[in-house]
């Protein structure tokens, strides 16, 4: 981004702190309404003539610069999977905890992968739950792929809407 004087433009399409538009302004000008309301003056794009400028806030900018900087880090990151682990026969008030954190972690941008140990002949009733919580779950999530019934475990895997 290009502040101040770095600017090398004759002239540039300036708007005001508030967001008015000051029109075409050469750029000593511009440099010169900046230092008086202690701002920067800052070029938004470079492909068009006169080029946009804007007065700025320091403090506002820096701040702009860094929620975008943080955007850009979030997005490189990708979406993690988190896994919750339950038990085939779990009580009333255990399964709305479960069912409240896979929630955060959808609603947080996460995938949830729930996953039910079994013991003994319990399939079913591990089937029967995940598919429940995959029901709870429709309003911020979404299954991905079907439920998976291997040897000692059932899982499913929930992606967020």
């Amino acid at each position: 981004m290009i502040v101040n004087e770095k600017i090398k433009a004759a002239e540039v399409l300036l708007t005001g702190v508030n967001g008015e538009d000051l029109g075409i302004v050469s750029t000593k000008e511009a440099l010169k309404m900046a230092k008086e309301l202690k701002v920067d003056l800052v070029c938004l794009s470079l492909s068009s003539s006169p080029p946009p400028c804007k007065l700025v806030d320091q403090t506002s900018h820096k701040k702009q610069l860094n929620q975008e900087k943080q955007k850009e880090r979030k997005t490189e990151k990708g979406m993690k999977t988190k896994e919750i682990r339950l038990s085939a026969y779990i009580e009333e008030h255990d399964y709305d905890t479960k069912k409240r954190q896979a929630e955060r972690i959808l609603t947080s941008g996460d995938a949830v992968e729930l996953v039910v140990r079994l013991e003994k002949k319990e399939s079913q009733a591990a089937k029967e739950l995940i598919e429940q919580l995959v029901r709870d779950l429709k309003h911020c999530g979404m299954q991905d792929k079907g439920i998976q019934v291997s040897g000692k475990q059932v899982v499913a895997i929930v992606k967020p809407l």
